[in-house]
């Protein structure tokens, strides 16, 4: 009997879930990338005898990955070596910084140094955030988010309320730290959720355990060797790919999809799997007739930030730099406002440095350093000229050469620029963001787009727009829970 076939259309981390574990089933896989590589937000940028990873740069949650290579008889070290971060990070205040130690005991001393007698808090926190962990990743994360029924076993319902679901992340850190470094340190994970911590659910506080528990790493060769591993996996599965070939169609007869236009072929197929952007998925491959979701639903939706980023690469080494810096030197609540609340271009942002040149000699010329600079914007900001990111680039660099206490300007022999315009004209991303659907209590599992087309029964979306959210585990995760629904639906 002849296989069943299936096209995934992009190859983020969720579509290279997807693909590998639609091909363990014994389908018949072709992935469709419109780009020249895979990895979809997380490709790799080679220039001038640099390399930068040109999205995600944290490697959290290493038992996720663990897992995901698992199922196939595999484990991440057949792929790829990591090296755990110590510090995991450090975070630049107006004053000083801190830094972020990997040993747990080390910490402790940190919070205490700050706030005494906190490191007995902390402890406390993570416990609750460690039943978080494995329960909300257990019962909440790997679910398609189809149906309340789905959250409906006796230890959800009973544990909903040490789930904290209905409470905000932000009234909880206060409730354990009163110092407001301390605070801002908890609450930083949860930006990558997309969302202020105030509007973002207390069960999110997962994120803190997978952070200090769980350990920053850094794959060796940077997080483009994670797609590399994915892809090959892929390839020895049997997954077919297309590069530089863009999607341009899914023909719909009655409520089922027949076949995928491309701008270079036409694809007959049993199920179409899609990890390109939703909206533009919707909105530009399907007849209007077709699409689950009005004009009007999207226009609600909250996003996730897009980003301001910058590839630089230096003729000098730095004096002292760490891998992982984030400038918490000026107010977080007027940033936020001005991604969330009130968007338009920061007054005075907070950022994140990468330099992974520390830890990697390959990214980097001899006697060289590679710096990733990336500054949240919220999403659909008008007026990306290449003015605005020069005059950015100068602000971020001038503190940066502050804290640093050396100059980095006169320095530079490299330098790209990318942000919300990219975004579009790459991904097709929705408003320009870099992160997807924000994850607020109004966006979360059932209330996300689903993973299953309301209109075409053999439709499927995968990535940061529908379950679980936004962030790399998740896109892994992603991938695997729509191929069981298409594998359970399909048979």
């Amino acid at each position: 009997m002849a296989k069943k076939t299936v096209i995934v259309i992009g190859s983020g981390f969720a579509g290279l879930s997807a693909a590998s574990f639609m091909a363990q089933a014994g389908w018949d896989v072709t992935v469709i990338e419109k780009n020249d590589t895979p990895g979809g937000r997380a490709r790799q940028l080679k220039a001038d005898g640099f390399t930068f990873d040109m999205g995600p740069s944290f490697y959290w949650m290493p038992d996720v990955f663990e897992r995901y290579f698992a199922q196939f008889g595999k484990k991440a070290s057949d792929y790829y070596s990591l090296k755990r971060l110590d510090p995991s990070y450090r975070i630049y205040w107006n004053d000083d910084f801190t830094d972020i130690p990997a040993n747990f005991d080390e910490l402790k001393k940190v919070f205490d140094a700050l706030e005494p007698g906190s490191s007995a808090k902390l402890e406390k926190y993570l416990l609750e955030a460690s039943y978080k962990y494995k329960v909300g990743m257990q019962k909440l994360v790997y679910k398609p988010g189809r149906s309340l029924f789905e959250f409906l076993d006796w230890q959800t319902i009973s544990g909903v309320f040490k789930l904290q679901v209905f409470t905000s992340i932000k009234k909880h850190i206060a409730r354990h730290f009163t110092h407001p470094k301390l605070r801002q340190l908890m609450e930083f994970p949860v930006l990558f959720l997309g969302a202020l911590p105030q509007d973002t659910p207390a069960l999110y506080s997962l994120m803190n355990y997978a952070d200090i528990k769980g350990g920053t790493w850094y794959p060796e060769g940077g997080m483009y060797s994670v797609v590399q591993g994915m892809y090959q996996l892929a390839t020895e599965l049997g997954v077919k790919f297309h590069f530089g070939e863009k999607t341009t169609g899914i023909l719909v007869k009655g409520t089922t999809a027949k076949t995928i236009s491309t701008d270079k072929d036409i694809y007959d197929t049993h199920a179409v799997i899609s990890g390109a952007d939703y909206h533009f998925t919707e909105t530009r491959l399907l007849p209007e007739e077709c699409q689950s979701y009005s004009k009007k639903y999207w226009n609600k939706r909250v996003m996730a930030p897009s980003c301001l980023m910058y590839y630089v690469g230096l003729n000098k080494k730095l004096k002292q730099p760490v891998h992982h810096s984030l400038f918490f030197d000026v107010p977080f609540e007027k940033h936020g406002e001005e991604i969330y609340k009130n968007p338009q271009w920061p007054s005075e942002p907070l950022f994140y440095m990468s330099v992974s040149s520390l830890n990697d000699e390959s990214a980097a010329p001899p006697g060289c350093e590679n710096l990733v600079l990336l500054v949240p914007v919220a999403a659909g900001l008008e007026g990306d000229s290449e003015e605005i990111r020069e005059k950015y680039f100068q602000v971020i660099a001038k503190r940066i050469e502050n804290h640093l206490g050396e100059p980095i300007l006169d320095s530079i022999m490299y330098k790209k620029t990318y942000s919300v315009s990219d975004f579009v004209h790459d991904y097709n991303s929705f408003r320009g963001n870099a992160y997807g659907l924000a994850n607020t209590l109004k966006q979360t599992a059932i209330f996300r787009p689903s993973c299953q087309s309301k209109k075409v029964k053999n439709l499927f979306y995968t990535g940061q727009m529908t379950v679980p959210g936004p962030g790399v585990p998740p896109s892994l995760i992603s991938g695997e829970v729509v191929a069981k629904q298409v594998i359970k639906l399909s048979s």
